[in-house]
């Protein structure tokens, strides 16, 4: 039985390196304490192969075996291009 890998969207911040891109996952969440929703936003070096995403394009991210030093999260669709 295989698992299910991890799957995320976010907007890409970055597209300077070559086969890479950097996307920025937003979350929220609600402070333990004083109850609070915070935007958590954390950063994802993802493999884009065909170098076709561009910066502000909404991108869906799946998880996969280590690329690089930094990468292993891999670019499967451009879900919204940037205007």
């Amino acid at each position: 039985m295989r698992e299910q890998r991890k799957q995320l969207t976010g907007v890409v911040t970055s597209d300077k390196m070559d086969k890479t891109v950097v996307v920025a996952v937003t979350t929220t969440k609600r402070h333990p304490v004083y109850g609070k929703v915070m935007r958590l936003v954390k950063k994802y070096k993802a493999h884009d192969e065909a170098n076709e995403c561009r910066e502000g394009d909404r991108v869906l991210i799946i998880e996969s075996k280590p690329i690089s030093r930094d990468k292993r999260w891999s670019v499967v669709s451009i879900l919204e291009r940037a205007k």
